[in-house]
């Protein structure tokens, strides 16, 4: 039996690079990235990578534009996929930007919401609801070309984990701390080295395997 594994999220998600510039250093290389290897170490699993660059959770970004709202886009991704046994949903980054003016436990709040929309979807096997893990993306730092976008917005990352925690043991969903396992790059302070996909994938799938023994 295969299932299906919806990975939601944003950059971090889709595999950018580290930036120089705000021109971009473009995306891994399909093998490289998190997703896929996870893909790999999950052979049982259709793996399926939806990460959309200054994707936020609830926001509709006025400089970047209203279609990087996650809520407003997921419904319809999730019904386009079902049945999908399992969302991982790694987000709140984005919404740290200085533009939302929104604190770790707004963040954290909107997460919720989304992982009720997620429940109620009826878009699992057999119309049931799809699993949860959601997963604390690692503090910002600010610095290179992002710095000014995310202005105040490492200290309020360092807030994140506990809170999103929080959310998701008040949803009953699984949980993971991402910054327990990889850090930003110094070079942006948002993206993932090259050196991070392989210890995201790894940490994934254990809590993949965990949560679905049998599969």
């Amino acid at each position: 039996m295969t299932r299906t594994l919806l990975c939601f999220g944003d950059s971090n998600t889709h595999g950018t690079r580290p930036m120089e510039t705000l021109a971009g250093n473009g995306r891994f290389a399909r093998k490289d990235r998190w997703t896929d290897q996870l893909a790999q170490a999950l052979p049982g699993w259709e793996v399926i990578a939806e990460g959309h660059p200054g994707r936020t959770v609830v926001h509709d970004d006025p400089v970047e534009g209203a279609h990087r709202n996650g809520m407003r886009v997921l419904l319809a991704i999730l019904e386009s996929h079902k049945p999908v046994d399992l969302v991982l949903l790694m987000l709140g980054t984005n919404d740290l930007k200085e533009r939302f003016s929104v604190n770790a436990m707004d963040i954290a709040l909107s997460l919720e919401n989304m992982v009720r929309l997620i429940l109620r979807s009826e878009c699992g096997p057999e119309g049931a609801a799809p699993q949860v893990l959601l997963v604390a993306p690692p503090p910002i730092t600010e610095t290179g070309c992002l710095a000014e976008i995310f202005a105040g917005g490492a200290a309020k990352s360092q807030g994140l984990a506990p809170r999103i925690a929080a959310a998701a043991e008040r949803q009953g969903v699984a949980f993971l701390n991402a910054g327990q396992h990889v850090q930003v790059s110094p070079l942006d302070g948002i993206h993932y080295e090259a050196e991070a996909m392989p210890v995201l994938a790894r940490t994934f799938e254990a809590a993949i395997r965990e949560m679905f023994p049998a599969g």
